[in-house]
């Protein structure tokens, strides 16, 4: 056997090796997504059978809270289903006496914010003898304040973060990038706009102007509900539909909140109902860890140039 031919038999067995070594780390990759998948149904069978959240009160009459805390999105503790069926809990307990909305959120999703915001004006009216306060913590802006708008009245904490009504659609660009680099879109559509806002393509003008219409009408909405929870009590000031925010102090000189108050400062003063029950339910640590799981495989298996929507 000659050099050459010895030289093509190391060859092909180098070739199989690679070929036997490429399916072991297919198997192995194989194996450890279906590890952690399992695990996290586990864990989520776990959490629904460890989860303590029963209204547990003695009371014959207290001030019902809801957390609206995070981002507001849908699957998020901050989203309309968590939020809503909180709500529903809350106002249907014969024993409440008024609510108070504990916001803590920058924003989120346009559709969960106004969603929300109409489910408590659905309650208002059906329950129309139970009171609504929203208490905004360290902040309420956007879609935070968008759902605080449903409420009777607003209070704040003189340094908290309140405004922010205005609507974003965030995307990106990488046109320049892929030319440089030599990377190819190979995008096939059926539709002329069908690829509005895809990364790897220019954004024309007529492009940008739809967009700007979209963004505009969502927030002639979202003006409106503010204007129909605040009536005569927002100032006559253009920058408050601008996007700005504000500390609370401002924010009460403009009208966007009514009062410096806490939690349980409205419970006794405003709803004259001294003990609190929050009927947010309260995640054990398995409950959150399955969540963390859930939301990084999502982030992992999913992606979207819509970047989740408009944004408050």
């Amino acid at each position: 056997m000659n050099e050459s031919e010895m030289g093509a038999i190391v060859a092909l067995k180098s070739i199989a090796m690679e070929g036997v070594i490429e399916q072991r780390r297919s198997r192995r990759w194989g194996i450890f997504f279906k590890i952690v998948f399992l695990l996290w149904g586990l864990l989520l069978l776990i959490s629904m059978f460890v989860s303590g959240n029963s209204i547990r009160s003695d009371a014959d009459e207290f001030t019902a809270v809801v957390d609206v805390k995070g981002v507001i999105m849908d699957g998020s503790d901050a989203g309309y289903a968590a939020v809503s069926e909180t709500l529903q809990d809350a106002f249907a307990d014969e024993r409440t006496q008024g609510v108070i909305l504990r916001i803590n959120s920058p924003g989120g999703s346009a559709v969960q914010s106004a969603m929300i915001y109409d489910e408590i004006m659905r309650l208002r009216k059906k329950y129309k003898a139970i009171p609504v306060y929203a208490v905004i913590q360290d902040v309420g802006a956007s879609g935070g304040y968008f759902i605080a708008a449903a409420a009777q009245d607003i209070f704040s904490n003189r340094s908290s973060i309140v405004g922010s009504i205005g609507v974003r659609m965030d995307s990106y660009g990488v046109v320049e990038v892929a030319k440089k680099i030599g990377i190819e879109s190979r995008l096939v559509t059926a539709g002329e706009n069908k690829a509005i806002l895809d990364p790897f393509q220019p954004v024309s003008e007529q492009d940008t102007a739809h967009l700007k219409a979209l963004l505009e009408s969502t927030h002639k909405e979202f003006i409106k509900s503010v204007k129909e929870g605040r009536g005569d009590r927002l100032v006559d000031n253009p920058d408050i539909f601008s996007g700005l925010f504000w500390t609370g102090t401002e924010a009460k000189q403009l009208g966007l909140v009514d009062d410096f108050m806490t939690v349980r400062q409205v419970a006794e003063n405003m709803i004259k109902a001294e003990e609190i029950v929050n009927f947010t339910p309260q995640k054990t640590f398995l409950d959150k860890l399955a969540g963390e799981v859930q939301m990084k495989l999502s982030e992992v298996l999913m992606s979207t140039r819509y970047q989740g929507g408009m944004q408050f």
